[in-house]
């Protein structure tokens, strides 16, 4: 419909798709036309409607846009306003399923609980599972249990321009709009257009004479944005203010209120933002002392450290210490050992120094005597 991947890449296509869930998912996108920027948020319930049972499933859908109506009455019964981001839901597109037997009772109790909260579109899906004929009873089949069960739906608004209220009586004529869904470009006749291609020809989406896709895309972006957004404001929102500055609650019983004038009002918006300045303060004390803890922590760690590398370091030394001493040991015994056994050597050498000394001294004495004699 808007020409743009709503989902972006983190949304899986249909085949894809595993969770169904009846909680409310929201979806923001930015389109861009002409230079004219639009903010779209697509809020969807995959899976509405398949549960074995769907009692109340329509609940989280109403909390939802009752929600969104209680933050936009908030922000602006404020005494200092600012700029007000409306996040109110300014169309509900319901879709039916093209059984061709008329509404579900489900489909009746959602659209009468929600048709005076939100401005409901009716949509027949996969309208290309039906012949053009069946389509146009389905339609008429429609409207008249939309009728008999009092359902307040989208109505298109009277204007004094004739041409005007022509195109708008043809698209009275569509609702609930048949519509066909496709994200792909088929060749038709060399022209590429968007639709399903089927054995017996092809369903364009947008070809008014296929579905309605086009009237619907028309009335939502050109021709009546502006209008869902008037009725949503000063119907449906007004409404629910009414309620609730009445004491209503969304059930109609009476609720409790509490009427508060500026004063008490400003004098609350005070301690709540003193409470959230003391939760700031406290959460930046608690980071502090994490911080601290933090470093306390890695200065214990690195003492740690130190302290195990020097028993490591200290522990070698000593084994070291030890090896040396060890060896040292070992060397003096060597030592002894080798002078036990080089001492008869010594001793044996030390002898035969003697005997030779002694020899020499008597071969003196007996020349000496031999000289005598020959002088005498």
């Amino acid at each position: 419909m808007f020409l743009t991947d709503i989902y972006s890449n983190e949304y899986p296509g249909p085949s894809l798709r595993i969770k169904k869930t009846i909680q409310v998912e929201t979806s923001k996108v930015l389109l861009k036309e002409n230079g004219v920027n639009l903010i779209l948020t697509v809020v969807d319930t995959p899976g509405f409607g398949d549960a074995v049972d769907n009692s109340q499933c329509w609940q989280p859908i109403s909390d939802y846009i009752e929600d969104k109506y209680d933050e936009y009455l908030n922000a602006e019964s404020r005494v200092h306003r600012t700029t007000i981001p409306d996040g109110r839901v300014h169309c509900c597109l319901y879709f039916i399923a093209p059984s061709g037997h008329g509404l579900k009772p489900l489909d009746i109790e959602f659209m009468k609980r929600l048709h005076d909260r939100v401005n409901i579109i009716p949509i027949i899906a996969k309208a290309d599972t039906m012949t053009p004929e069946e389509c146009h009873f389905f339609k008429r089949q429609i409207l008249t249990e939309i009728a008999q069960n009092q359902i307040k739906i989208y109505q298109f608004p009277d204007c004094d321009d004739e041409e005007v209220n022509r195109q708008q009586k043809i698209m009275k004529e569509r609702v609930p709009f048949a519509v066909v869904g496709s994200n792909t470009t088929i060749d038709v006749n060399g022209k590429l257009v968007r639709g399903r291609k089927y054995p017996w020809g092809v369903a364009e989406v947008e070809n008014m004479e296929h579905c309605d896709f086009i009237a619907l895309r028309n009335m939502l972006l050109r021709t009546h944005m502006q209008d869902l957004k008037d009725v949503t404001s000063h119907v449906h929102y007004e409404n629910f203010r009414c309620r609730k500055l009445a004491g209503v609650g969304s059930d109609g019983k009476p609720a409790r209120l509490s009427n508060k004038n500026p004063l008490d009002q400003l004098e609350e918006e005070k301690r709540e933002h003193e409470n959230k300045m003391k939760r700031m303060e406290q959460e930046m004390e608690q980071v502090f002392e994490m911080k601290v803890k933090e470093k306390r922590q890695k200065l214990k760690d690195s003492e740690i450290d130190l302290q195990r590398r020097h028993e490591q370091i200290r522990k070698s030394l000593d084994q070291q210490k030890q090896e040396l001493e060890e060896r040292r040991k070992a060397f003096e015994k060597e030592k002894a050992a080798f002078e036990l056994a080089n001492k008869d050597v010594e001793d044996a050498f030390k002898r035969m120094t003697m005997d030779n000394n002694s020899k020499e001294h008597l071969d003196g004495k007996e020349k000496k005597k031999e000289k005598k004699k020959g002088l005498f």
